[in-house]
This record gives structure tokens, C-alpha cells and sequence, in this order.
């Protein structure tokens, strides 16, 4: 029978449910026990797949292709273990499933209420998590700030789900704010009094709190929390700021975190194994140089809509204890005719151009292209920035002056970028597109032969639109390589340029697989080029 830890969240968003969450479920695998991990979003939405990324940030997605919150990267990110469909609960989700139950008749005829329908599918959700992943802990985050009307259901559904477990079977994180006055040069306590309060309301009792604090709190304050939280002082966890976010796990492991929940479920205290995350702080803590790298896209106002970009981006800087600065340029602002892309890419020693949709900025995102082929700079296109890669090619290269994408341009003559097949006949946007992974045939010979070392490759998808295979042979003749097909469907996946320093692009996210002690190898092989030719750069300006 699995564990269950829950992970809420008090007086505001943004304290850090997804790191703490991801922190324990470290640190209990770390213990030799298999954890898996959930989250559960209040928002009506059946997924985020079709929600603005301004809104919401990244659309995550697992390797069986379900589109999720950007708070499973984290996941993934910190344990190293492949999360499904399971992982990401939504209030849509659950409500539809429940109509879906009714319209068939399952419930026999009787009336469909928020207690027990909507609750006991809730509960159902965590009970197929468990089953399904077969994990020793389960660990679930629930999103939004306890007290919000979005969320009121799922406290029910946790208040009952402790109810039939027992609290030997359950135990409940929740991360406060203890904010600092500078008038009166204190912390103060009371949104956290007030949010556990809230927490009593829902009749859930916090048996851990983990305070999220720009200092530390001291014997008086811990002291104080304690009581009015009515746990034991020990299981007040600070969450101290820090410097990086992979410094978390090892902070809560001194406090004992993962200890205080194995004794609260009766499960053997075995000795961690941390080494890997030790040495990997190491590294990040003994960055000895720094690069540029431009990430030109259209909602770089949000950082959160390339969150696991950016974070594959330093993965790949700690295997060359590199500390990868970025250059956000937002790809709308490259059109005006008085911008000087020098001046734009002046310090960056890459241009990385990532996934994204629509036809807002693309004539930027295709001049960023341009620059980085026509100056031999490091080149990485994701997704779109592959086919960017293409268009601008066939544009000025093999002289096709109105090469396009169908997703501009319904009408343009010459469709390098085409709708993919199986889309043509879709209406609904939510949850259709080609999602999670698929496999990739490498050439041989090629750079991405190179980077992966391997023949046959999987990756994760997330696009409707596609290369079109009946402008390969041109593009080939002007000296574009295909490095990567797909052997079933034929669809291209890889191309680059073998005349460049290093120009590669891919259809599939690569920065999805990403983790910090083993970063991606387009990532890896990207930043290593980027390294030296800031190298050759810099001693070119010397001499």
C-alpha cells in the first residue's frame, strides 16, 4: 500500500509548492524508496495546452503525451523519472469525467453533487497514481493558495482521503510566507497563523510547515509557529532564498525533512544517497567563466513560457562549469528597420530560437536565423526554430523568395512548412496536436550522430505543422543534411548545415528530457560550440 505526502500552499502564490514537492520527492528517493509525483490545478481548463503562455508559462509535456503544467519540469527536472497522464489533475478534467459518468448513466439515476461525485473522483485520481506508477510515496501538489474557491472541492476530497488512510498513511506539507518588515526590522508571523487557520477550516491539520523566508527564523519565531501550528518545533521547515534552486534539497535534508515523514508513516530510515546532487552543487557553486546565449522568441516578457529551456541551457553550462547568461530578445522588435542586429547579438556566442505559435514575430525570428548562418554562430531551433531554419534556407539559399509555413500564410505559393496530415481533419485545438514521444532515425556522419551517439532515438513532440517533404531534394542540392527522419511516418526531425561551426535544429523539445546532472546532448554539444566561439571571438577583438 503507497504513501501519500500533500503539498499546499498558504497567504500567496509563487512561495515554491512545485520546488519543496520535488525537494521531498528527492530526498525519499534518495532513501532507496520509488516515488512518483502529481499535480493537481484548480483552474477549469482541461489542460494548459491551450491556455496563453503570458498566462500561464510553459506547456509541459510527458513522454505519453499529456500536455502539462510547467511545475512537472520540476518534477522530472529533480527526481529523474518519467511522469504520465496521471501527474497533472485538473478541475476540467475531473468535472468532465464526472458528465462524461452521468451522460452514460453509470451513477444509475442519481443526482451528480460536488460531495461525494466531484470529491470521490478527486480521490479516485490519487488512487490510480498509486496503483498505476506502483510507488512506495506518492507525492501531490495542490495548486493555487488554500482559501481560493477554485480549489474548496479538492481540500474536501484530501480532508477525506486522510479519513480513510489514517495518518499513518498521510501526511500534509504547508509552505507559508513569513515576510520581513524593514520598518520594524522583523519577521512576522501571523499570515501563516492565518493561513493554517484557513487550513483547520477545511478540517486538514498541517503536519509539516515550511516557511519561506528571506532569513532565518530563530528560536522565538520557530518557536511561536510551532504553537499556533500545533506541531512539534522540528517540523518547521525553512525555506530559506537561495542562490539556486537545486541548493533546496540539500537545505531540507539537514533539517531532517524526509526523516520526519518516514517516521510519521512507520517506513525504515535508510541513509541517502546524495552524492550525485552534492557533486552537482559543486559545479554549479564553481562556475569559473560565462556566456552569452540569445533566446529570440515572442513571449520573452516570461521567462516561465521557456522555463525549461532556460533550465536545459544551464544544465548543459555546468558540464563546462559555465555559467550561461541570456540574452531575452524579443523577436517583434527585430522587424523595425532601424534595429541593428550587431548591436542585438554583439555579446551572445548562440542564438537559440524555440518553439512557440502563431505568425507574431516570425519575420524577427527568421532574420535571428538569417545572422546566425550568414556570421557562423552557434545555431539551435526548437520545434518552430527548426522550421525557421527551413524557411530561411529555402528563402536565401535555394532562392525560393516566398517559402513559408501554411500556419502564416493558408495561401502562400511555396508550403516548406506544411500541416501535418492527420491534422487537417481536426476542429478542436485542445490535446490534438502531435504530442509526447516519437521515435528518430540519426544519420551517420552527421553532428547529431555526433551528440547522440546512437542510431535510434525518442524524443517529445508537440506541433501541428510540419516539414514538407517535397522541397527536400532542393534544399539537399543547396546543402541542407536530414539527420534525423522519423521511420514510420517518414517526417523530418533533424536538419543542419555541415558547412556552419554548428547549425543543427529539431522538430522535437529536447530541453523536456534535460536534467541537471545529465544535461541534453544538443544541449550539451550547443553550449560547447557557443564556449569556443566566444573563444575565437574574444581573441580575434585581442589581436
Amino acid at each position: 500500500m503507497a504513501k501519500f505526502v500533500f503539498v499546499t500552499g498558504g497567504v500567496c502564490s509563487g512561495l515554491g509548492k512545485g520546488i519543496t514537492a520535488s525537494s521531498i520527492a528527492l530526498l525519499l528517493k534518495a532513501k532507496g524508496y520509488k516515488v512518483f509525483m502529481q499535480k493537481f490545478d484548480p483552474y477549469m481548463n482541461v489542460d494548459p495546452g491551450t491556455m496563453s503562455p503570458i498566462q500561464h508559462g510553459e506547456v509541459f509535456v510527458t513522454a505519453d503525451g499529456c500536455e502539462t503544467d510547467l511545475d512537472l519540469g520540476h518534477y522530472e527536472r529533480f527526481i529523474d523519472e518519467e511522469l504520465n497522464y496521471t501527474s497533472n489533475i485538473t478541475n476540467g478534467k475531473i468535472y468532465s469525467s464526472v458528465i462524461e459518468k452521468e451522460r452514460r448513466g453509470d451513477f444509475l439515476g442519481a443526482t451528480i453533487q460536488i460531495v461525494p461525485h466531484i470529491s470521490n473522483e478527486i480521490k479516485n485520481k490519487i488512487y490510480e497514481a498509486a496503483k498505476t506508477s506502483e510507488a512506495d510515496i506518492v507525492i501531490t501538489e495542490i495548486g493555487g493558495t488554500v482559501g481560493d474557491i477554485e480549489s474548496s472541492v479538492m481540500m474536501e476530497a484530501l480532508r477525506q482521503f486522510r479519513l480513510e488512510q489514517g495518518r499513518e498513511n498521510t501526511l500534509f506539507v504547508h509552505t507559508t510566507l513569513v515576510p520581513y518588515l524593514f520598518g520594524s526590522n522583523e519577521l512576522k508571523t501571523k499570515p501563516t497563523q492565518n493561513s493554517v487557520i484557513e487550513l483547520r477550516r477545511l478540517g486538514i491539520q498541517p503536519d509539516i510547515i515550511v516557511t519561506r523566508a528571506p532569513l532565518d527564523l530563530g528560536n522565538a519565531i520557530r518557536a511561536k509557529i510551532a504553537l499556533f501550528g500545533s506541531i512539534p518545533e522540528k517540523n518547521i521547515i525553512e525555506a530559506k532564498d537561495v542562490n539556486n534552486i537545486y541548493e533546496i534539497p540539500i537545505n531540507f535534508h539537514r533539517q531532517q525533512i524526509e526523516d520526519i515523514i518516514l517516521n510519521q508513516f512507520g517506513l525504515k530510515i535508510t541513509k541517502s544517497n546524495l552524492t550525485f546532487w552534492e557533486d552537482l552543487l559543486d559545479k554549479v557553486n564553481h562556475l569559473d567563466q560565462e556566456i552569452e546565449i540569445a533566446l529570440v522568441g515572442k513571449y520573452v516578457e516570461l521567462e516561465d513560457a521557456y522555463l525549461s529551456v532556460k533550465e536545459a541551457l544551464k544544465h548543459a553550462g555546468y558540464q563546462f562549469l559555465t555559467k550561461v547568461k541570456i540574452n531575452w530578445v524579443d523577436s517583434e522588435k527585430l522587424e523595425g528597420s532601424r534595429v541593428s542586429l550587431d548591436e542585438v547579438f554583439q555579446h551572445s556566442s548562440g542564438i537559440l530560437v524555440p518553439g512557440g505559435f502563431g505568425s507574431r514575430g516570425i519575420e524577427g525570428k527568421i532574420l535571428a536565423c538569417q545572422y546566425a548562418r550568414e556570421h557562423k554562430i552557434p545555431y539551435l531551433g526548437i520545434c518552430l526554430g527548426m522550421q525557421i531554419a527551413v524557411i530561411e534556407f529555402a528563402r536565401h539559399v535555394c532562392g525560393i523568395s516566398d517559402a513559408s509555413s501554411t500556419e502564416f500564410d493558408e495561401a502562400c505559393k511555396s508550403p516548406v512548412i506544411d500541416l501535418m496530415a492527420d491534422q487537417k481533419s481536426v476542429v478542436n485545438k485542445g490535446g490534438t496536436l502531435r504530442l509526447g514521444n516519437y521515435p528518430c532515425q540519426i544519420k551517420k556522419g552527421t553532428l547529431a550522430y555526433q551528440d547522440y551517439q546512437q542510431d535510434l532515438i525518442l524524443e517529445r513532440h508537440r506541433h501541428r505543422y510540419e516539414f514538407n517533404n517535397q522541397y527536400m531534394e532542393i534544399l539537399k542540392a543547396n546543402g541542407m543534411v536530414f539527420s534525423g527522419i522519423n521511420p514510420d511516418s517518414g517526417l523530418v526531425e533533424i536538419i543542419e548545415l555541415p558547412k556552419h561551426p554548428h547549425f543543427i535544429a529539431c522538430q522535437f523539445h529536447p530541453e523536456f528530457k534535460s536534467r541537471p546532472t545529465k544535461a541534453h546532448p544538443l544541449f550539451v554539444s550547443f553550449i560547447e560550440s557557443a564556449i569556443q566561439y566566444a573563444k575565437t571571438e574574444n581573441g580575434k577583438k585581442t589581436n
